[in-house]
């Protein structure tokens, strides 16, 4: 699907839905993530999504340099466009929270934790880097949790969780985290877009046997900010998670 195609697309799904469409953005140069950030707006979207795709392979740029970029790119295009911008980042940067504060206070309307990016496998009879897409599970959960955790309150930008989100606790756990947003890809592919009728059931029924009335009551719970003391907290939980194998 090349980019004309892909405007064409975002009209068709407002002409068919009565929900937001958030349109995703990846470019490669300046003008192109201007240029189509405007046409994606200009045919309808609600909301862009910036998937920077962007591997710093170069040994002699720095990492602020690489954290500059970003802060740049997101300026740039809220400058261009008047609809929501949200950021979706890999989880390889040194300071994760300071990069997530530079983003917010350059304007990002919220923040997508994390990006999978693609990892390629060798073919050895052929000597061939070949595709290798693999669908997420519940196990990568983790990372996004811990990081959604760290970073909640410390920005204004919404928060949304993207990677192993598969079931109905799932979304609990994301939600506690502290984020606003939990999505799904890999669940649906599997299982089919009616999968998000149980789902929302399967969320009610969990929310009531625990006595919550509403997402809202419980986001950001089990967040660091909510713990008293952070630093004996992640000393504490870093010795019981070595003990746990040897304790089942």
């Amino acid at each position: 699907m090349g980019p004309d195609a892909y405007l064409a697309h975002i009209v068709k799904c407002k002409q068919a839905v009565g929900i937001p469409v958030i349109a995703s953005l990846n470019g490669t140069t300046k003008g192109g993530w201007m240029r189509y950030a405007r046409q994606m707006e200009q045919a309808g979207a609600d909301a862009l999504e910036l998937n920077i795709y962007y591997i710093p392979a170069d040994p002699d740029v720095t990492g602020e340099q690489v954290e500059q970029r970003y802060v740049d790119l997101i300026k740039a295009i809220k400058a261009e466009v008047s609809i929501p911008v949200a950021v979706k980042l890999g989880p390889y940067f040194s300071s994760m929270a300071n990069v997530a504060k530079k983003l917010d206070a350059a304007g990002a309307d919220g923040l997508v934790l994390f990006n999978r990016f693609y990892q390629p496998d060798y073919d050895l009879e052929a000597l061939e880097v070949v595709p290798n897409l693999i669908l997420s599970n519940s196990h990568e959960l983790l990372l996004r949790l811990h990081w959604i955790a760290v970073v909640y309150g410390s920005v204004k930008a919404d928060l949304a969780l993207t990677g192993g989100v598969h079931s109905a606790t799932d979304v609990v756990k994301a939600m506690m985290a502290g984020a606003r947003i939990a999505m799904m890809t890999s669940a649906l592919l599997k299982r089919g877009i009616s999968y998000l009728d149980t789902m929302t059931t399967e969320l009610l029924i969990w929310m009531g046997e625990h006595e919550y009335d509403s997402i809202k009551q419980m986001q950001g719970s089990m967040s660091r900010m909510s713990v008293p003391q952070p630093n004996a907290f992640e000393r504490a939980n870093y010795m019981k998670v070595l003990s746990s194998y040897a304790m089942r």
